[in-house]
């Protein structure tokens, strides 16, 4: 099968793309390679990537909307994993006009090249951001998440309405997917596991925001590959149940699904640290901070239609996940 994958030289873009290709999928990879975080590191993920057969590249901004229709005419995807996106919270305090340019106009671009040119399924990012102020846990695809707490949160959010409304009015399978925490080897340095790792090793403190009393659903990018996968060879159909009068918001009369992809076991801050110290061998210097606007103090996944609909949970723990990420980290940087 011919798959597109947007921001194919991301964290969970480049896994993707190499459980695709894995199992004898073609995979066209799309990316900017924009200085959010390390360039480098996107240029290494590539660089796997086209070390292997059935993969071809195409630099493109996903807001450049004739390069994106150009793309869709020459490659005609059957299917489209759109992972590409402008991501973290904080980030958008100071540059909020980056995650419309990227999030809601590139996913714009996205979706018009899927209605153009006959793509059978989108299976596209979310976030578990979405559920903002939201306090009953744990967080279900089946709960309102009108209350957003970052622009970032607000544009994936923005996603899943843009999606329902082309599943709607052009009967475009789409599937959402909101994920929660996601890390592994490969992955993002602005995420905590990466920032504290490189800092610990280098003797420098790590900032723990909400004075340690975080808890987050932290789930292995294996899992979340395998939760993509599988959604992606499930095309959503129509929920028949589905009404007006109690609109459900994870399902739909138009061919629209969302599900959570989490580990469903939320983590204390302060244990995720202590398992990273006894993977690196060192305890690390600790500078507590209060919460930080956009941040939410608790994640915790409620999986039971992802279950139920695909047959598959989440389950790495992070005494199996942080030690692999800590082996890729010190083979990758050398230290």
């Amino acid at each position: 099968m011919r798959v597109l994958v947007t921001g194919a030289a991301g964290f969970i873009g480049y896994h993707t793309a190499r459980a695709l290709m894995a199992r004898g999928d073609e995979v066209i990879g799309l990316d900017n390679l924009n200085p959010y975080y390390d360039v480098k590191l996107k240029e290494a993920r590539l660089a796997e990537l086209q070390g292997k057969g059935g993969f071809s590249f195409h630099k493109l901004d996903l807001g450049d909307r004739s390069g994106m229709e150009r793309l869709f005419t020459a490659v005609r995807p059957q299917r489209v994993i759109h992972l590409g996106a402008q991501a973290g919270v904080r980030y958008g305090i100071e540059h909020p006009h980056t995650y419309v340019d990227a999030n809601i106009v590139g996913t714009l671009h996205v979706l018009e090249g899927c209605r153009h040119h006959g793509v059978e399924h989108l299976v596209f990012a979310s976030s578990s951001s979405v559920y903002g102020a939201n306090t009953t846990m744990p967080f279900s695809v089946h709960q309102n998440v009108d209350h957003p707490l970052s622009i970032y949160a607000a544009s994936k959010k923005a996603n899943e309405l843009m999606a329902h409304t082309y599943a709607h009015l052009y009967r475009l399978p789409v599937t959402g997917l909101r994920f929660f925490t996601v890390y592994g080897p490969w992955g993002r340095p602005d995420m905590a596991l990466f920032l504290f790792t490189r800092k610990i090793l280098a003797g420098e403190p790590i900032d723990v925001f909400n004075e340690g009393h975080h808890a987050r659903d932290f789930t292995y990018i294996d899992d979340v590959v395998e939760g993509v996968l599988r959604t992606a060879d499930r095309i959503p159909q129509p929920d028949p149940s589905w009404s007006g009068a109690h609109p459900d918001p994870a399902t739909s009369s138009a061919p629209y699904r969302i599900y959570n992809i989490g580990n469903h076991h939320p983590v204390e801050l302060m244990r995720f640290i202590g398992i990273l110290e006894k993977a690196l061998g060192r305890e690390a210097k600790k500078n507590f901070l209060p919460l930080q606007p956009g941040d939410v103090p608790v994640t915790f996944a409620d999986v039971d239609d992802l279950i139920a609909d695909v047959g598959f949970a989440p389950s790495t723990p992070i005494e199996e996940g942080i030690p692999r990420f800590v082996a890729w980290y010190r083979s990758y940087y050398g230290s």
